[in-house]
């Protein structure tokens, strides 16, 4: 028994019975109750907090926290945006008020389950970022039960077999249908409209062209660099501009110097949205691309009409084709030696591409 007094009062705390705790033991919880006391607190008072262990948090106030904490490893806004919003009351609003340590295998299936076959490549996503919040809950503490998203023993062998090659293929217009489509969006005046004949010219990604900044761009010498972190790769990408590309950018140029403003900065972005400061939205080549009828596609696919083009119609060779798509060709080894990114070759068959898909 250890017996002290606060605030005027003599109480006395329990260190364990004889059978169970030895002397050596007993005497070390008295001296650290002694510690406490000294601090001004109550030792027994401080003894149920210790038991108790640390405060859960709720799974939504958890994973907010984590991706703050994360967040300075992601490569840009749209991949924070992505993780908030899959994590947030988009898809995990029935568990986003539960405590961390309190959810089960049931709960994840809930969300899961609705999503697994429709949009696999989101559940897949947000399945591997749950299976991090809840791996690191368990690093802190907050957990102890084993991993409810975890894949492999687990959900593997409780969710439904998926379509292999969903991601990947995206719809795709025909090379030989594009010069016709770009005849037709030229009628259009809107800046969605620019930016996807920029993306098309470029055989950039959405995400590439939507957060192009003036910074990036180098008009005299018809180049445009995107830095490592912007690229899927990591790795810095540059692309030669065509004069259409050119004559779109001056076009921007032009916009933005209506205004008299002087907002054009380096880090200013080239296709802006309803705000100065704000990138189109992601869904704005959808719509686009929706008024024109043409359902059967998607944006992203007009690499692949560029890369079927570079195929069929041309004798470049293959790692040129792919290095004009930022892919990565080769091992590790093949990789270390192919340091340069073949600029002027690829500047030839970018102004190539230009002539095929022009209307005129």
């Amino acid at each position: 028994m250890f017996f002290f007094k606060l605030n005027g009062k003599q109480r006395e705390a329990g260190l364990g019975s004889l059978r169970d705790v030895s002397l050596k033991e007993a005497r070390g919880k008295a001296d650290a109750m002694r510690k406490v006391l000294a601090e001004g607190r109550d030792p027994i008072d401080a003894r149920k907090t210790c038991e108790a262990g640390p405060a859960i948090p709720t799974f939504g106030a958890f994973a907010d926290e984590l991706v703050d904490t994360i967040e300075e490893g992601f490569r840009n806004e749209k991949h924070r945006y992505q993780w908030k919003q899959t994590l947030g009351d988009a898809y995990c609003a029935a568990i986003r008020s539960k405590r961390v340590d309190e959810i089960t295998v049931e709960d994840v299936l809930r969300i899961l389950q609705p999503l697994w076959l429709p949009k696999q490549e989101t559940a897949s996503r947000l399945r591997g970022r749950l299976e991090r919040v809840f791996d690191a809950a368990k690093a802190k503490g907050l957990r102890s039960s084993e991993n409810p998203a975890r894949w492999k023993g687990n959900l593997k062998e409780l969710l439904p077999a998926r379509r292999k090659l969903q991601r990947g293929h995206q719809p795709a217009m025909p090379y030989a249908d594009v010069p016709a489509f770009i005849g037709r969006l030229r009628e259009r005046q809107a800046t969605s409209a620019l930016a996807l004949e920029f993306l098309i010219l470029t055989a950039a990604r959405v995400s590439e062209v939507l957060g192009a900044t003036w910074d990036e761009i180098d008009l005299e010498g018809k180049l445009w660099t995107l830095p490592a972190e912007r690229m899927k790769a990591g790795r810095q990408h540059r692309v030669p501009l065509v004069s259409r590309s050119i004559d779109i950018l001056n076009h921007m140029k032009a916009v933005w110097d209506a205004e008299g403003q002087e907002a054009r900065s380096g880090s200013a972005l080239v296709f802006f949205g309803a705000k100065r400061d704000r990138p189109l939205s992601n869904m704005a080549f959808a719509q686009l691309l929706e008024r024109m009828g043409e359902r059967g596609f998607v944006p992203h696919g007009f690499r692949s009409s560029f890369r079927d083009w570079c195929g069929e119609c041309t004798d470049c060779p293959r790692e040129v084709a792919e290095a004009a798509l930022a892919h990565v060709v080769g091992n590790t080894v093949e990789q270390a030696y192919r340091r340069g990114d073949a600029l002027e070759k690829r500047r030839n068959l970018m102004a190539s591409w230009a002539q095929f898909v022009d209307p005129d």
